[in-house]
């Protein structure tokens, strides 16, 4: 590696890091500042408010590390320009694609580090920064699915048992229009149908208000009604209201075993975890698009100087984060593929690059 090499490089990394250390301190004062009352009122032990604000800090870096690194990209490369460095490296005889060489070595560095910040550190922070959030601060109403479940709860050989339940309340353990099917061969064996459903933590049971169970036989079905009937069943209220975050908390072999046995049950909020999954591949490709897109745009010297290039970043940066919302949003809400969402910015800014880059070398 080239001396020049390694001062591009040296400068890229550094640059970053500074911008992180730079806008991190920022974020915990301004989370600080809207919380510390609820802290005060809640009285939390000062060692449960430093270990949030350290999954804080790993949470929030790995949350908006695309803009961190663009700008910091855009800040320091306006500079080699505003200071004609980049004008005498090209006179030189060395070509622009040469000149890239160690920002995109730099994009593999970052790359690898976010990919395995995601794979593993990531999630533990998460869990631990979602928790303190909704245990001190927010309420645990709010951190689960409440819509609709249907999943498979049991399968073993050539018999399964299903259940559905709607509107189930966490904090009250209460649901509605609950249903329990045992399948034998695709041929129903029982089902049981109750139009609500509250879990007993004392007893460990179930109590059905409604209860109506069909038991089919050869010849005739067999039916039993009860206004009211205790039930012990081999699921959790857990699995009736999984945590929203859950996909977040874990490390991607934990996720993708998660997935397949969701999947299997025929969970309704698959592609939510399956968004999850796919950017924690996603994200670091973007280090390499947006590197490109950086040096693309603030390699020229302009008139306005840095802060024309630092704007253009800025736009360019925001309107990536947007795009990675919207489709990741639609690929949970609708019917649109989660791979081709998560992907789709990527794919689109990486055209954008291409069209930087070609008209940077002219």
């Amino acid at each position: 590696m080239k001396i020049i090499d390694k001062y591009i490089l040296k400068r890229y990394l550094v640059t970053f890091t500074v911008m992180l250390m730079m806008f991190i301190p920022i974020g915990i004062t301004i989370d600080v500042s809207e919380k510390v009352n609820k802290m005060i009122e809640k009285k939390i032990p000062l060692k449960d408010i430093l270990i949030y604000y350290g999954d804080f800090t790993i949470y929030f870096a790995n949350l908006l590390f695309p803009i961190f690194l663009f700008l910091s990209i855009i800040w320091f490369t306006s500079k080699l320009a505003n200071n004609t460095e980049i004008i005498a490296i090209l006179s030189s005889g060395i070509s622009f694609s040469r000149f890239l060489r160690p920002f995109i070595y730099g994009a593999i560095i970052v790359s690898f580090f976010s990919l395995i910040m995601g794979f593993f550190l990531v999630p533990k922070a998460s869990k631990g920064f979602n928790d303190f959030r909704y245990q001190n601060l927010k309420g645990n109403n709010k951190t689960r699915e409440t819509s609709d479940i249907f999943r498979q709860i049991k399968k073993e050989g050539n018999i399964e048992e299903n259940i559905y339940v709607s509107n189930y309340n966490y904090m009250s353990q209460t649901g509605f229009n609950f249903t329990f099917e045992r399948i034998k061969d695709n041929q129903l064996l029982e089902k049981v149908n109750a139009n609500r459903i509250h879990y007993d933590e004392l007893k460990k049971i179930y109590v059905l208000y409604n209860y109506n169970k069909r038991i089919v036989g050869a010849m005739d079905d067999q039916l039993i009604k009860r206004d009211k009937i205790s039930v012990k069943y081999n699921f959790e209220p857990d699995d009736l209201t999984p945590v929203v975050y859950v996909a977040e908390t874990m490390t991607i072999g934990q996720l993708n075993a998660f997935i397949n046995k969701e999947r299997s049950r025929g969970n309704a909020n698959i592609n939510t975890y399956l968004v999850v999954f796919y950017k924690k591949f996603s994200l670091p490709v973007s280090a390499f698009i947006l590197t490109i897109i950086a040096v693309a745009v603030s390699s020229m010297k302009r008139r306005g100087g840095m802060g024309i290039n630092l704007a253009i970043g800025i736009v360019i940066a925001f309107v990536f984060i947007f795009f990675d919302k919207v489709f990741g949003t639609l690929a949970e809400k609708s019917s649109i593929s989660p791979f081709i969402a998560v992907w789709l910015p990527n794919i689109v800014f990486g055209i954008l690059a291409y069209k930087l880059l070609r008209n940077a070398k002219r």
